[in-house]
């Protein structure tokens, strides 16, 4: 689901803007806080393009961001489920996917002047093999001024880590699905 959005605001990017954030750890709330932030911007007049890896569009956050003008949400276009469970031809194909979707998430940005963009999940695929993280680093040291670059998932390298500016970590302390609760619509997803 994709919204129309990227209308000219006559805002022009602040030059101090520009910062990196990860938002990380085994706790549940990386892609709120992600959202959270991604909402601010645009209430604020700002551009915000959202891609996300090994996810899919059946996502309460994602009905609710295409309502929101400034905020554009790019299509997952292929799922693929939980890594553990992707046969090697499928992580092959995953690791294709997640590559494309990065340098166009990446390019889309660039292109059309994007205040932030949020790469939710990434972490995830550089942890895999899906992106390379050498890509990913070289793009982050080189963006524009004014683009905000939001990354979340689990286990940033120590290099990912030292090139942020914002890292924020959520720790489980307890959560429902280490009782064997499935994750519930409307809450998890």
């Amino acid at each position: 689901m994709e919204t129309g959005c990227f209308e000219e605001t006559g805002r022009t990017a602040d030059p101090a803007a520009g910062r990196v954030h990860i938002y990380c750890g085994d706790g549940k709330g990386k892609t709120s806080a992600a959202v959270g932030l991604a909402v601010r911007a645009a209430g604020r007049g700002r551009k915000v393009l959202i891609a996300r890896f090994l996810k899919s569009d059946d996502s309460g956050e994602v009905r609710s961001l295409a309502e929101i003008p400034g905020i554009c949400v790019m299509p997952c276009l292929k799922t693929f489920g939980f890594f553990w469970s992707l046969s090697e031809e499928q992580k092959r194909e995953a690791g294709e996917y997640c590559r494309g979707l990065f340098c166009g998430a990446w390019d889309r940005a660039v292109v059309e002047k994007a205040d932030m963009l949020v790469l939710d999940e990434i972490m995830a695929a550089m942890k895999h093999g899906l992106i390379r993280e050498e890509e990913v680093r070289d793009c982050l040291s080189g963006r524009p001024a004014g683009l905000e670059v939001v990354l979340t998932g689990r286990d940033p390298s120590p290099e990912m880590v030292k090139l942020a500016d914002y890292v924020s970590e959520i720790r489980k302390v307890k959560h429902p699905f280490d009782d064997g609760i499935r994750a519930r619509e409307g809450i998890e997803y």
